[in-house]
């Protein structure tokens, strides 16, 4: 087997000192995070999705949140201080975050956005994120993910 080819995020993380796991799985498309976690074996309650949307201002905001839960767009909003927020469009994906739909990570995109973590992360010692590529995920501390991105936690998903 070759060396792992690394992504920009697992290059952030190694620069950062910060110590990661690696799953890769067998996956030619986009499939959603259930799936993703059914494949990989990964606890549902801890595999978080990566969501990009942009504010009111224009300014592009990251949201990560438990696969199986959907944004909360009013209590997101409040919690990056806009107005509101909206989705960004599946084709604006690679040229605002560098990822690919189903590869995208708060870890390593063009720009670092502000990132709001659901506070649900906060009770687990590690959780999956997507590694930058689809096949890849990666088994990080949240707390340590959070100080990275220099991101918040919050309470942004329906109830």
């Amino acid at each position: 087997m070759g060396k792992e080819v690394k992504t920009n995020a697992m290059r952030i993380l190694d620069k950062n000192k910060i110590s990661y796991e690696i799953i890769n799985y067998e996956c030619d498309e986009f499939i959603d995070g259930l799936h993703t976690a059914e494949k990989t074996g990964a606890p549902v309650e801890q595999s978080f999705k990566t969501l990009v949307m942009q504010g009111k201002s224009k300014q592009y905001y990251v949201f990560v949140v438990p696969i199986a839960e959907e944004v909360d767009l009013k209590t997101a909003a409040k919690a990056v201080s806009e107005k509101s927020v909206e989705m960004i469009h599946v084709k604006d994906i690679t040229a605002i975050t560098g990822y690919v739909r189903g590869g995208c990570t708060p870890l390593g995109m063009k720009k670092q956005f502000p990132t709001v973590v659901h506070e649900s992360a906060a009770s687990f010692s590690k959780i999956y994120i997507s590694g930058g590529r689809i096949g890849t995920t990666i088994i990080v501390n949240p707390d340590e993910l959070l100080s990275v991105v220099r991101g918040q936690y919050a309470d942004i998903i329906m109830h």
